[in-house]
């Protein structure tokens, strides 16, 4: 168990002093064919388990952590705008790595790589599935076999998302802020919908439209939700150029993000669920931005065999018969080559 702190910070994770995440809602991609970068929607809220000891079941207070409400086949990324210094982040959906299709660990490994590297990485919109792509993240049920978790592993038993930082040591640090001295760039603007906060030449905002009593019922079971994976789309994750050894071995933070339906969101929160989001093909119609982001002093990952193999979950949930209408090329946009501390989040035993 990481003994670092976690804030909630509005609805962005604090992990430890530097990585910063955001979940962001945005538009479903199909799941065949290669697509680019979908636009964010506003951000899904957050709300420490620990607030709702009356509401939320045993085991989600015994795992600690925080929860967000998704609806059923709803897709999300994950924006790291705000983080301040490098981080070794890992990504868990449902304790299986985004990154590498390895199971949860707990420990920063090169071969595969299973982690991300913050700020370099400006987000994550899913799986690591082929070169140059990613499949997105879809919110599934448990018990289906849908989820990523339940294609890797054969069970279905975590769900949710995990979360780990690792700092770099203090030396490497000190180089590296001397090196962002040097630079003398100033500051840029923080950003709620996407790019990344602490580097230079750093991608534009990823955005387009902002997002539109505590609940009396008793704890009861809930319906356990994970992360399954839709349409692919052209986004690189970065290779770490640093040497393994200047990560610290223990990580500064550690967070489990319960996913929670609308209706059970309601029960245990008292507040209403974000709606769904805006059709796909009505977003396209009315000329609103999609997006491409490339940066040409990156390696690109390689996708594990693991990972490359999951399946979209339309294979569980039937095809998707929402329209696809493709953005003209006028709709693509190209994207260039601190608030006051919440409550910190307590951790459990997961």
């Amino acid at each position: 168990m990481a003994n670092g702190s976690v804030r909630i910070n509005g609805n962005a994770l604090q992990l430890g002093d530097g990585a910063q995440i955001r979940f962001i809602r945005t538009l479903r991609l199909p799941e065949s064919g290669t697509h680019g970068l979908p636009p964010g929607l506003g951000e899904f809220p957050l709300r420490r388990v620990e607030d709702h000891p009356d509401t939320v079941p045993a085991e989600w207070l015994a795992k600690g952590g925080v929860m967000l409400p998704v609806h059923l086949r709803e897709a999300m990324w994950l924006s790291f705008a705000g983080t301040r210094e490098p981080a070794a982040l890992q990504v868990g959906v449902g304790k299986v790595c985004a990154v590498s299709g390895e199971r949860w660990t707990g420990r920063l490994a090169r071969r595969p790589q299973n982690y991300v590297v913050l700020p370099r990485q400006p987000w994550l919109d899913g799986i690591n599935s082929g070169k140059g792509t990613v499949r997105q993240f879809v919110a599934v049920p448990l018990g289906l076999g849908a989820t990523v978790e339940g294609q890797v592993t054969g069970e279905e038993t975590a769900g949710g998302v995990q979360l780990q930082a690792f700092p770099l040591d203090p030396e490497p640090l000190l180089r590296w802020r001397e090196q962002e001295r040097a630079r003398l760039v100033p500051p840029p603007m923080p950003s709620s919908f996407g790019g990344y906060g602490a580097a230079p030449g750093a991608p534009a905002a990823r955005g387009s439209a902002p997002m539109a009593a505590r609940a009396a019922a008793p704890a009861q079971a809930v319906p356990a939700m994970g992360l399954g994976v839709g349409g692919s789309m052209r986004q690189e994750v970065y290779e770490d150029t640093r040497p393994l050894s200047d990560w610290a071995e223990e990580p500064a933070a550690r967070v489990f993000v319960h996913l929670v339906t609308p209706p059970e969101w309601r029960r245990i929160t008292g507040e209403p669920a974000p709606p769904s989001p805006v059709d796909r093909a009505a977003y396209t119609r009315a000329g609103m931005p999609w997006f491409d982001h490339y940066d040409e002093g990156g390696t690109d990952l390689p996708a594990t065999d693991t990972l490359g193999a999951v399946k979209p979950v339309g294979d569980w949930l039937g095809d998707d018969h929402t329209p696809w209408v493709a953005p003209t090329q006028s709709q693509t946009h190209s994207l260039g080559n601190a608030p006051r501390p919440g409550k910190p989040v307590r951790d459990g035993d997961w």
